[in-house]
């Protein structure tokens, strides 16, 4: 007998994607690929494989008849897509059906605008979900806990997951986590550019950059120790440590202060992006 679908994707995208490869990553995932249900007219590379390789239905629109089944309804589509989208399938859901939000800056009460009365709870995951390393912080309406200890099972296929009682707290993780894996990959391009620079082949520096911030990364997971007391480990006083870390320290307050600018940049883009769709 057939598996009725019990979790819809609604976007086939890079981040849809990311999450998909994550949930079905390993047979023991919180979700079948014949329970996952992808809706996309024009899915990325990753939701094509599942679908030709991994034996997940994807759809180019929601029909009645798959949505009769549903459980849970995940949007991951650029926001200004999100009120056409749940309008062509508000009707089709069942009324208990949760609906999660992986968009940025889409609220809880966009979401409930749209989609009425129900169950409703925003989550801002990042692309490393793809390999079961992502990091997701959610926040819900009354959506029950049985229904947030579903999501969290769910989220963990794809890595960490966290709950925050104040939706106000998602644009700052928005900035930090959901878009913290492009600082990392500007590091990393930024490190091989510099290695090239000082001439090494650019194979190698490429490999250097990557390794460097994959073992650095694995050091602060497994270390038990703060970045800051790693960092002061390696950096010897008068070495060449510290003759790179002062002028990332440097004058305007460096490095940190750069960063600190990019993340409130991206914290005030996704307050914006979360105002109504009319006064943008």
């Amino acid at each position: 007998m057939e598996t009725a679908h019990r979790i819809a994707l609604i976007g086939g995208g890079n981040m849809g994607g990311a999450l998909a490869s994550g949930w079905l990553r390993t047979k023991r995932g919180p979700v079948t690929a014949q329970e996952l249900l992808i809706i996309d007219p024009h899915p990325g590379d990753a939701v094509q494989d599942l679908a030709a390789n991994g034996g997940v239905t994807v759809l180019p629109e929601l029909t009645a008849k798959a949505a009769a089944g549903l459980e849970l309804v995940v949007f991951a589509l650029k926001p200004q897509a999100f009120e056409p989208a749940a309008a062509a399938i508000a009707s089709l859901l069942p009324a208990d059906a949760g609906v999660i939000s992986v968009m940025a800056g889409v609220t809880l009460n966009r979401m409930s605008m749209a989609l009425g009365d129900r169950a409703l709870i925003r989550a801002m995951p990042n692309t490393a979900a793809a390999v079961g390393a992502g990091m997701t912080v959610c926040v819900a309406n009354d959506a029950g806990e049985a229904l947030e200890k579903s999501v969290t099972r769910l989220l963990k296929g794809a890595g960490t997951v966290e709950w925050v009682g104040d939706e106000r707290m998602i644009g700052a993780v928005t900035a930090v986590s959901g878009s913290g894996p492009a600082y990392v990959f500007l590091l990393a391009e930024a490190l091989a550019g510099a290695a090239f620079a000082e001439g090494l082949p650019r194979d190698l520096a490429d490999k250097l950059a990557r390794e460097t911030i994959v073992g650095a990364g694995a050091l602060l997971a497994k270390s038990g120790k703060t970045p800051q007391e790693l960092r002061r480990a390696v950096t010897s006083p008068g070495g060449t440590t510290q003759a790179a870390v002062d002028v990332l320290m440097g004058a305007g307050g460096g490095l940190p202060e750069l960063v600190r600018q990019a993340v409130a940049a991206a914290e005030r883009r996704s307050r914006q992006m979360g105002q109504d769709p009319g006064k943008r």
